[in-house]
């Protein structure tokens, strides 16, 4: 009898936790300006831009916004910058904040872009994502309020962290062209290399 309560009350247990992943996935996970559902998003810019529900699914791709408001995951080996070894970095695909470097890009193997580190802390945020298989790290943009992906502690050095992101929740911006679309500040990243 006191095998069969300690099954129930197990049983219960990941049940309950099961509905808070639920619901805790899918209540508020964007910012929103009103009570009519509006993000306010901060572009890179200084402009502040808020975009309705019906402005982001025009503005983004249908992946773009799974990935990016509803905190999706696009296919492994099946995204734009997964195996991507151009030099350049990427920004966040709606504030267009400077999230990472190709120089800080390597091979993981899982099929998503990889990175050692953020160009700086102060464009993302990270946040407990519990799920089925325990706690993981979600990593968002801290202007946009958007879905990237997650940081798991099984990286390289020298931190011996690896940001797993979603391509969808990113565009790329090359080595040549950073200058002319505002991110000239960002090159020195590239002078040890050339």
């Amino acid at each position: 009898m006191k095998k069969m309560t300690a099954i129930a009350i197990t049983l219960l247990f990941l049940i309950s936790v099961g509905v808070l992943f639920f619901f805790n996935k899918n209540s508020g996970a964007s910012t929103t300006s009103n009570s009519e559902d509006v993000k306010r998003v901060e572009l890179y810019n200084g402009e502040v831009v808020d975009y309705s529900q019906h402005d982001l699914k025009s503005k983004l791709t249908d992946i773009q916004y799974e990935v990016t408001q509803e905190d999706g995951t696009e296919k492994a080996f099946d995204n734009a910058y997964w195996d991507n070894k151009e030099e350049g970095i990427y920004v966040d695909v709606l504030s267009g904040e400077p999230l990472f470097s190709s120089t800080d890009k390597y091979k993981s193997g899982t099929g998503w872009p990889s990175f050692t580190k953020p160009i700086a802390e102060k464009y993302i945020t990270t946040k407990d994502d519990p799920g089925i298989f325990g706690m993981r790290t979600e990593v968002r943009s801290k202007q946009g309020d958007n879905h990237l992906g997650h940081v798991f502690k099984d990286g390289p050095e020298p931190t011996g962290l690896r940001y797993c992101m979603n391509s969808a929740a990113m565009e790329f911006i090359p080595k040549q062209e950073m200058k002319n679309q505002g991110y000239g500040e960002f090159l020195y990243l590239f002078k040890e290399e050339g």
